[in-house]
């Protein structure tokens, strides 16, 4: 074998070595984002899996909000962006890479098995339609796969009672529905199989006196009296002197922030938040 043809197959097994077992949407940036947080974060990888998940979130604080960073394509991608965050994508990216840090392989392709693992049924990316739209169902298919635990039922929560409607109903809102009615049925068979489950959730009224159950690095979503949705916002809970507050991807203040009252506090002045769904990210 001469010396050029063993160079050349060094060269294919080393971009082995550093490809994807998927095909990511991913930028130079991301990558070099991924790596140093990994880095950042490996000596924390004995904390408990909801102390490191709040502990990369304090890190995002001040990274821009941006919506529907997930839709630039009407194919499907594992969309990789940790430079711009909306609420979702926000909580997706700290549980991934908490995960990834805990996964004893903390590297970029790790990461992204982490990332799909969590955002789409069953943890396989096949289409537009195996994305967790709708977050009842992110919490349900992530707790079947222990990823996290729903906790409002053992806190003392009430039954929730879900219709969901609103993708298949507007389909001209979302560019991988528009003029495609097979993937819209597709959405619309979801919707009714995940409504047709039962859900809980702890009261706006109710929040305070749970407070004492509460662990940093819960997950917490909104639910809200929007026809045909479930939850209007995501975030990460947070206990500081006393108290429960919200870190989270703030589309009003239009990035990563802690808010500045306590959460119970803050679901107060929200008319349309019944209260919220828990999520305790799983050791």
């Amino acid at each position: 074998m001469t010396r050029i043809t063993i160079l050349i197959l060094g060269l294919v097994f080393a971009f082995a070595e550093q490809s994807f077992a998927i095909d990511p949407e991913i930028s130079k940036m991301d990558q070099a984002m991924i790596k140093n947080k990994l880095g950042q974060f490996a000596k924390e990888y004995n904390l408990p899996m909801g102390d490191l998940v709040l502990k990369i979130g304090l890190d995002f604080l001040n990274t821009p909000y941006v919506a529907k960073t997930l839709d630039k394509t009407k194919e499907e991608k594992l969309v990789v962006n940790l430079h711009q965050l909306d609420c979702t994508t926000f909580a997706e990216n700290c549980l991934a890479l908490a995960r990834t840090v805990k996964s004893g392989n903390p590297d970029s392709r790790q990461f992204c098995t982490e990332l799909e693992n969590i955002r789409y049924r069953g943890g396989k990316m096949e289409g537009y339609a195996s994305r967790l739209h709708y977050f009842s169902e992110w919490i349900l298919d992530n707790e079947t796969r222990h990823n996290i635990k729903s906790m409002a039922k053992e806190m003392g929560g009430k039954t929730l009672t879900v219709s969901l409607t609103y993708m298949s109903a507007h389909p001209q809102e979302y560019p991988q529905l528009m003029n495609d009615p097979a993937t819209t049925a597709q959405i619309k068979a979801i919707e009714e199989k995940v409504s047709a489950n039962q859900f809980f959730y702890i009261p706006s009224g109710q929040f305070e006196s749970i407070e004492s159950q509460v662990k940093d690095g819960d997950i917490v979503t909104l639910t809200t009296t929007i026809p045909g949705i479930d939850v209007s916002h995501v975030g990460i809970l947070l206990k500081k002197d006393g108290r429960v507050y919200l870190l989270h991807a703030s589309s009003t203040i239009q990035k990563v922030v802690v808010s500045t009252e306590p959460f119970a506090q803050y679901l107060a002045k929200s008319k349309k938040t019944t209260g919220v769904m828990i999520a305790r990210p799983a050791e």
